[in-house]
């Protein structure tokens, strides 16, 4: 650790600093408008420039590493006169307006420091760069400085490339690299330029108003779990931008930054409401309370328990999904709870328990840039989960190798060394053609196996069978591509996996994450840095809200009844409930036979999520009371609902999220919710009380809730709210002590020493195209939108993708005389929807993706009834249809 003198004051500071680094961490100020910590050095302002003793000249500080024996002057009068010149430079032809109208930009703010007048004219030379058409972002260009940091963080961070230097002298210009327009251009809106911008050349136009109080809280998004500040004033946000935090480094996406007006929507229940003769009615809090208990408790005599369901929410915090199970087996008396993650999260955390012992990520996002390669099966990170999307682009761009599996052409393949575009539903086929060329070609990790593998023998001869000559016909990959990519993924280590829903979302998919971790344990990538296998999960708390036991097979912390029942029955005072539930499909079905009387969805639009709507639809109109707690009338409850529960947004209360890579991380109330809209903790509380023996939910805070699931799940002990203010470890982490642990499996699986490989036949889907449906339709998300767009679509995020589209090849809608642009019916064997067309060179011929963010599209009245085998998971990604001209 090097030892500086700065201006007299001897300092110590990190190995691999930069002297400005070091002049920063030692409280010494020294302006500069070229730097930003997320970027490389570049040292173009010559504003932070110091003195250091034996250099015959000042050296830019951002650029200089901090070495040890330096003697460091920071302010002497040469400089000071020398940054006065430096800026005076550069203010030659800024726009005197521009300061007047912002003194708060940093640029502005070294002007009136150093008392320098603006040339106040438009700059001469090369046209500049103007554009007012996207909603959130401005340009104006007659403000640059060209310090090029919305050039670099563009590239270096995002990595979309969408600035470009154009001209030389005083001819240089930043402008798009293609297109008219900034939407033209190929930007992603995730605002990394405006936040970099020093003069305003770039700007946010939705930060109109300054910000009165800033809170720190997480993303109510995706599974990233970015942190972020969200600036408040008279209790409405006015500004969010992106946290200094571990996971984001800095970085948000276009949702997490910008999509946040769904709070203020008009369209906001405040009020609780009951329907009677077909007519909702504003009711108080007391009535809507004490009805919905008094059903609860009417069908509960009359008909058992278990004629009553409860699905926790993943936009729900853990302390909230934590009392919803607890409510469902104490004050009910049932076990039938369940969450979203059964349509997604589900097959994921299956295979991993019962393969590795934890139902979770085996390694954190750190280890992107430990990767030597990356596999993606079946996810879009760049679209679905941004910010990890471009941590993975940028590690490719360092050098990873890249290997993509999914049907359409990703914009991650594009900077992948091999893509295998799989037909949807072949996932076990091709994964095990690939295991069967490194058992083969003896690409194992023979150390590994020995030492912590069983049943090689065993697997090496079931897996002959799925030669990648054999399969390739049946996957639609050719066995040379999936020979390429076992020897890649095999030979280049450490090698990490990311899946997602194209790979759990099908007849077999808890199995074809099987079939990944069989590729892991063969070539010894787990348990160690850089590698493991990786669920990216979709919505911002699917982790959590299954993990906190919405789950009718677990306990919270994931534990078996086995492992936790002690626990739970010692902390909750009284045994669990002694017969299985059902989870969230079979509650469905037990709806439709007229088993189920009840059901309780929170933050859960179930009606328009889940596949097969016109079975859902049956199901849920034979229901005595259905209760929904939400933000909206969403399609659940306008179509079928009972009671209405209005919820607080994310923004509105306290609590804790769990992300993908197994992080526990606070959200803080910013605002007061609208109305009379409660916390869900409230709302469950409340009906608690009211439901059992008014026993066991005396809890005045999220705080003491989450401090009752430190008490039942060992593996969380030592995540307290004291420490979680500070840092967010991974768990498990047993106590207050403990460091986290990023990387799980490093000496032993947990609760065994060895792991034994799966021997897994394909099973082709049920949901086969012929002469009457004869292409293939695969469902996903779209960067703009979020699920089933009950927050999204409430924002200006409609402005960048008004509605879910059909994308065709160009070939299939040359043969059915099909144009862009077009609205087209499009049919299957369970249902019909229309949606405008678009011709995309992503898709391959006789295949079909559309996104189903749109709830007037209504894209789930077209998917199957067919689920996976193990978790009951529905197959969103493969459906038999056939496309019409209107």
């Amino acid at each position: 650790m090097p030892r500086l003198t700065i201006d007299g004051r001897e300092v110590v500071c990190a190995d691999g600093q930069t002297l400005l680094a070091a002049l920063e961490a030692a409280g010494v100020g020294v302006p500069h408008l070229c730097h930003d910590a997320r970027l490389q050095s570049y040292g173009s302002c010559r504003l932070c420039v110091v003195e250091v003793e034996g250099h015959a000249r000042p050296v830019a500080s951002c650029a200089e590493p901090a070495v040890e024996g330096m003697v460091v002057h920071t302010h002497t009068p040469a400089l000071e006169r020398l940054r006065r010149t430096n800026l005076q430079l550069l203010a030659v032809d800024y726009p005197a307006a521009a300061v007047e109208a912002e003194p708060q930009l940093p640029l502005h703010r070294l002007l009136t420091g150093y008392g320098i007048e603006v040339g106040g004219s438009v700059p001469t030379g090369a046209t500049r760069f103007v554009d007012d058409t996207h909603p959130y972002l401005g340009v104006d260009m007659t403000r640059c400085i060209h310090c090029d940091r919305c050039v670099r963080i563009c590239d270096e961070v995002q990595g979309q490339s969408v600035w470009q230097i154009w001209g030389r002298g005083p001819q240089t210009r930043i402008a798009p690299r293609v297109g008219q327009t900034l939407i033209e251009s190929g930007c992603v809106a995730c605002g990394a330029c405006v936040d970099t911008c020093p003069s305003g050349a770039l700007h946010d136009k939705r930060s109109v108003e300054n910000a009165e109080r800033w809170t720190r809280t997480t993303c109510v998004y995706c599974g990233v779990g970015c942190q972020m500040d969200v600036g408040t004033r008279d209790n409405r946000i006015v500004q969010i931008r992106p946290a200094d935090a571990p996971v984001n480094r800095g970085h948000l996406c276009v949702k997490g930054r910008y999509a946040w007006e769904f709070v203020t929507a008009p369209d906001r229940v405040t009020t609780p409401m009951i329907r009677r003769e077909g007519e909702w009615q504003p009711v108080s809090w007391d009535e809507a309370l004490d009805f919905t208990a008094a059903q609860l408790r009417a069908i509960r005599d009359r008909a058992g328990p278990d004629a009553i369901g409860l699905l926790g929410s993943a936009r729900a915090t853990n302390e909230e999904n934590y009392l919803m199970q607890k409510l469902a087996r104490v004050a009910l008396g049932t076990h039938n709870v369940d969450t979203c993650a059964r349509v997604c999260h589900t097959p994921s955390a299956k295979a991993l328990k019962d393969m590795l012992g934890t139902g979770a990520a085996t390694n954190h996002f750190d280890d992107i840039e430990q990767a030597a390669t990356i596999l993606l099966c079946g996810c879009n990170p760049t679209e679905c989960h941004p910010v990890v999307g471009a941590r993975i682009k940028q590690a490719v761009r360092r050098g990873a190798r890249l290997i993509v599996i999914d049907p359409r052409r990703i914009e991650l393949a594009d900077y992948a060394e091999l893509h295998l575009a799989l037909t949807p539903g072949t996932n076990v086929l091709l994964l095990n053609a690939l295991a069967a060329t490194i058992v083969e070609e003896g690409l194992v990790d023979a150390a590994y196996l020995s030492a912590r593998v069983d049943d090689f023998d065993a697997f090496s001869a079931f897996i002959r069978d799925y030669a990648p000559e054999r399969v390739a016909q049946r996957c639609g990959v050719g066995a040379g591509q999936i020979r390429a990519a076992a020897r890649l993924y095999a030979s280049h280590g450490p090698a990490m996996c990311f899946h997602g829903l194209g790979t759990t979302e099908h007849l077999q998919g808890a199995e074809g994450v099987m079939c990944l971790i069989n590729l892991a344990l063969l070539t010894g990538n787990l348990g160690r840095p850089g590698a493991g296998i990786n669920p990216l999960r979709g919505q911002n708390n699917v982790q959590g809200g299954a993990h906190m036991g919405c789950d009718p097979a677990t306990l919270p912390g994931g534990q078996s009844f086995q492992q936790g029942a002690p626990r739970c029955e010692a902390v909750w005072g009284r045994p669990l409930p002694a017969r299985r539930g059902l989870n969230l499909m079979e509650m469905i079905d037990a709806a439709a036979d007229g088993r189920l009387h009840a059901l309780w969805a929170f933050g859960y639009d179930i009606y328009l999520t889940l596949a097969n709507a016109q079975a859902t639809a049956a199901a849920l109109d034979k229901l005595d009371l259905l209760i929904v707690q939400d933000l909206y009338l969403n399609e659940t409850a306008k179509a079928f609902g009972t009671v209405f529960l209005p919820a607080a947004s994310w923004i509105e209360r306290d609590g804790t999220f769990m992300n993908s890579d197994r992080r526990v991380q606070r959200i803080r109330k910013a605002l007061d919710a609208p109305g009379q809209a409660r916390p869900d903790w409230w709302i469950l509380r409340e009906l608690a009380r009211r439901v059992g023996d008014g026993t066991g939910f005396d809890f005045a805070s999220p705080q003491a809730i989450w401090d009752e699931v430190r008490a039942v799940w060992p593996g969380g002990a030592g995540l307290s709210y004291a420490r979680l203010e500070r840092e967010n470890p991974h768990w498990p982490c047993p106590d207050e002590q403990h460091p986290g642990t990023p990387v799980l499996h490093i000496d032993r699986f947990a609760g065994f020493e060895r792991a034994a490989l799966r021997r897994i036949d394909h099973v082709p889907s049920p949901e086969q195209c012929d002469a009457d449906f004869p292409l293939l339709l695969n469902t996903g998300r779209t960067l703009y939108h979020f699920n089933a767009g009950t927050m999204s679509a409430r924002t200006p995020q409609t402005a960048l993708q008004p509605t879910d589209v059909l994308d065709i090849g160009e070939e299939d809608a040359q043969r059915m005389g099909l144009v862009d642009g077009q609205t087209v019916r499009v049919i299957s064997r369970h249902g019909a929807v229309e949606l405008p067309l678009r011709v995309s060179a992503t898709v391959k011929p006789g295949e079909l993706f559309a996104s189903f963010h749109d709830a007037r599209r209504f894209v789930n009245r077209l998917t199957s009834p067919v689920r996976d085998r193990l978790v009951g998971t529905p197959e969103y990604k493969r459906t038999a249809v056939r496309v019409e001209k209107i």
